[in-house]
């Protein structure tokens, strides 16, 4: 089970960053800024309640730099599956190049985690929609549930 101190929190968990003023929602991992790409982050968030509003607006941080947890995402067996795989690649990658280390995981990640939604790699749309009678339009948005 996730707590405070492990790394890697759930994809939605809600911090607040030690100095900071608005709260951030994890929304990725192992994310590099694209003027430094020598330095991984743990973690990509977004500001919250707002979301995601433009990619000039992404908070990079570490875990190390979390003061204080609003909420916790979604923990479940896929997640959990997840968190092992991103550990034992993040983990591999010691000692190599941050831009290799980068394609890496998220090569890995595409490969071992199927994708969901119109416009990504693989066909999984059809099998959403049919399977759970989620329909998306054409930006990948949820309609008609």
């Amino acid at each position: 089970m996730n707590n405070a101190n492990e790394k890697y929190l759930p994809i939605g968990t809600v911090v607040m960053l030690k100095g900071g003023s608005k709260r951030v929602m994890i929304t990725g991992f192992c994310s590099m800024a694209t003027e430094d790409q020598s330095k991984m982050f743990d973690y990509a968030g977004c500001m919250f309640p707002e979301g995601f509003l433009s990619s000039d607006q992404t908070a990079l941080f570490n875990h190390d730099q979390i003061e204080r947890i609003y909420h916790m995402g979604l923990i479940d067996d896929e997640e959990q599956k997840f968190k092992t795989t991103l550990k034992t690649l993040v983990s591999q990658m010691n000692g190599g190049n941050a831009i290799t280390n980068q394609n890496t995981v998220q090569s890995t990640m595409e490969q071992s985690i199927p994708p969901i939604g119109p416009g990504l790699s693989g066909n999984v749309v059809a099998q959403s929609q049919t399977n759970n009678n989620i329909n998306f339009d054409n930006n990948g948005i949820v309609v008609n549930e």
